[in-house]
């Protein structure tokens, strides 16, 4: 056997096959990173060209395999609609099915065959009523010859819409008319509901296609719309008439809002003598007893207390306990919360306010098993019955972990790598669309990898989507990510103003979506309105950022942990009130402070917007959770509320300017 040496280890040859290995390494990093930049290139040329229909200036070989082709092959398809084939369309649609691209062709080929009056192919390619009025126009069009029972119910239920109908619905609606469905009573239905809409011109209009027998509710109609208490005469002599219960509900619609102490003088006359249908009495009743509590119309307080036990529904319940509270009528906020639904009944906010009423008429037991079932939930009023317990808080926080192994896993999902395409060629938009779509169809599991997916990458928008859509209300960690918080802390501390509370603002704001635009016009992170960008600026020094400007995060934060000191300081540093009037305005919350109740709960409740009601005990909320996520989980030694903000006045003695 011939003698081989022992290899020998020496340091230099190994860094130097080390080195060399690492360069390969990088090198193969650096071309698969160019090739993926090239891919992309092409993909976006292609995109934009297919946009436009210059179907030559895209480069075939370029993008054949290229994750996102079928985006292409989207408007190639869609430009020759409605000549496509349903086979072809199908075809696509199978091939696509776990993206957004095979709703949106469903949809294209439904309303392309549509205005061809092609109802074959349409059907053909349908898996039930589409999403759209003009769309569904067309299915239910489509459906007649078929199936004609489910056309007339469906064409009826886009029929009965107080304003005007697509112009694509007319063929239907004519149809309906030949075949009896829509008559004279149906036309006169829709009457009245355009009359409730404020839709004068479709209410003549549809005067006009009723027979001679409507007249004399066509006269009745005329003198009650000019005149809603005429009603009380007009119901009367039109009599047992088909037209009758119709206009009683649009008289009573109209006259509750105009004068709401008259329109119950005016049910109560009217209500013995008519046959209306109990779903029309509810209704009528309903609206009643809603204004009257809303307007506090005296009254009418007994008819709305022997009302509501028959209506008995959550929502009029919850206003009549705050009127209660308005009152400071305890025995009565205990018995009115004692008739909620139990969902709504068992709700920490309202087994505070139980156990409010039972402190106050001298139940203490009582008060503390109610205070003791309110603080075991997650919200303001949680945290404050945790508060008057003596407890921590119950952040009930969820968290699961991952490994790098599984992360790399999941960013090989085609979900994944689509998205990330997509963000790559700057199509948010799309990236947002294939994402949320992913997680609507997701089980628990696979929507809980996908928020760490998105968690790890620093996405925040889509990670706080991505637990509202998989329902992952107790993870913490995600639903409250610590987005831009060095933006916070330093414009925070800038400002005077508690990086949390700053945090919680942005969250409740935009959800992190640093590109945000509210119907209102607010921008932003922070919701920022232009006209209080240019007035912060102009305060600090700052050139007027523009409607884009204020876009960019960081000025975004910078102004609005201004405009949020200046709340601070008008409201003497109270955060409820500065809250408030970030949402609904400085002028609005001076006022409630002038008439509002002296305790803080009943001033968050007193608040008389919706809106802003919930605005604010979200902000609180949320701060607490950030602040508590901050300190590892641990809610001890985190308040809810200051000293001064727990105990102190919440009249015109917080106003710092008189």
């Amino acid at each position: 056997m011939a003698y081989r040496p022992v290899l020998s280890f020496r340091p230099g040859r190994f860094k130097h096959r080390l080195a060399t290995l690492v360069t390969a390494a990088a090198l193969c990093l650096a071309q698969a990173h160019a090739q993926t930049q090239a891919d992309d290139r092409a993909l976006r040329e292609a995109l934009s060209a297919a946009r436009d229909q210059q179907w030559s200036r895209i480069d075939e070989a370029a993008i054949d395999g290229h994750v996102l082709a079928g985006y292409v092959e989207y408007h190639r398809l869609r430009a020759r609609l409605p000549q496509v084939q349903p086979a072809e369309v199908l075809a696509y649609i199978e091939r696509h099915q776990d993206t957004p691209l095979a709703g949106w062709m469903r949809n294209q080929a439904i309303g392309r065959y549509g205005q061809a009056g092609d109802r074959a192919r349409l059907l053909a390619v349908s898996a039930g009523p589409p999403v759209g009025t003009e769309r569904q126009c067309y299915y239910y069009e489509a459906l007649l010859d078929r199936d004609p029972e489910a056309a007339a119910r469906g064409g009826l239920s886009l029929w009965f819409a107080g304003r005007s109908q697509p112009d694509a619905c007319n063929p239907l609606f004519s149809q309906l008319r030949r075949d009896g469905v829509i008559g004279d009573a149906e036309t006169w239905e829709r009457l009245i509901l355009a009359w409730k809409a404020g839709e004068t011109g479709l209410a003549s209009y549809l005067g006009r296609q009723l027979g001679g027998g409507w007249q004399p509710a066509l006269d009745a109609y005329e003198r009650v719309r000019g005149d809603y208490a005429a009603i009380a005469e007009a119901a009367p002599r039109l009599g047992d008439h088909p037209a009758t219960p119709g206009l009683v509900s649009g008289a009573l619609h109209g006259l509750t809002r105009a004068d709401t102490a008259a329109a119950l003088t005016t049910w109560r006359r009217l209500a013995p003598q008519l046959s209306l249908g109990e779903e029309r009495r509810r209704a009528i009743e309903r609206d009643l007893a809603f204004y009257s509590m809303v307007r506090d119309v005296p009254e009418n307080r007994a008819w709305v207390d022997e009302a509501l036990p028959r209506l008995a529904t959550g929502d009029l319940l919850e206003l009549r306990v705050r009127t209660a509270l308005d009152a400071r009528d305890w025995a009565g906020v205990r018995d009115w919360i004692s008739r909620m639904p139990d969902d709504t009944r068992r709700d920490s906010r309202w087994q505070y306010w139980l156990a409010r009423a039972l402190e106050q008429l001298g139940d203490a037991q009582g008060a503390q098993a109610a205070y003791e079932r309110a603080a075991e939930g997650r919200s303001f009023f949680a945290f404050a019955a945790a508060d008057r317990l003596g407890q921590p808080y119950a952040l009930g926080d969820e968290r699961h972990r991952y490994s790098e192994t599984e992360r790399r896993e999941v960013a090989q999902w085609p979900v994944v790598r689509r998205t990330e395409a997509l963000r790559r060629i700057d199509e948010p938009g799309l990236a947002n669309s294939e994402w949320l779509g992913a997680v609507a169809r997701a089980n628990s599991e696979t929507a809980r990898r996908l928020a760490d997916y998105a968690a790890s990458q620093g996405w925040h928008a889509e990670l706080v989507q991505t637990t509202i859509a998989g329902r992952l209300w107790d993870a913490l960690e995600w639903r409250f990510p610590a987005a831009y918080r060095d933006s916070f802390r330093r414009w925070g501390d800038e400002a005077g103003v508690d990086p949390y509370l700053l945090m919680a603002i942005a969250r409740r704001e935009s959800a992190y979506n640093a590109a945000a635009l509210s119907p209102a016009g607010a921008r932003g992170l922070m919701q920022l309105m232009p006209g209080t960008a240019t007035l912060v600026s102009r305060q600090l020094g700052l050139a007027d950022p523009g409607p884009y400007g204020i876009l960019e995060p960081e000025l975004n934060i910078r102004l609005g942990s201004t405009y949020l000191g200046d709340m601070l300081e008008r409201y003497r540093g109270n955060r409820l009130a500065a809250a408030a009037a970030y949402n609904a305005g400085p002028g609005r919350v001076d006022r409630w402070l002038r008439d509002s109740p002296r305790e803080f709960d009943l001033f968050v409740e007193s608040i008389p917007f919706r809106e802003t009601r919930d605005y604010v005990q979200a902000i609180m909320t949320y701060r607490v959770i950030f602040e508590s996520l901050a300190n590892g989980g641990e809610t001890r030694g985190i308040a809810l509320l200051s000293s001064s903000e727990a105990n102190g006045s919440y009249d015109a003695s917080l106003l710092a300017r008189q």
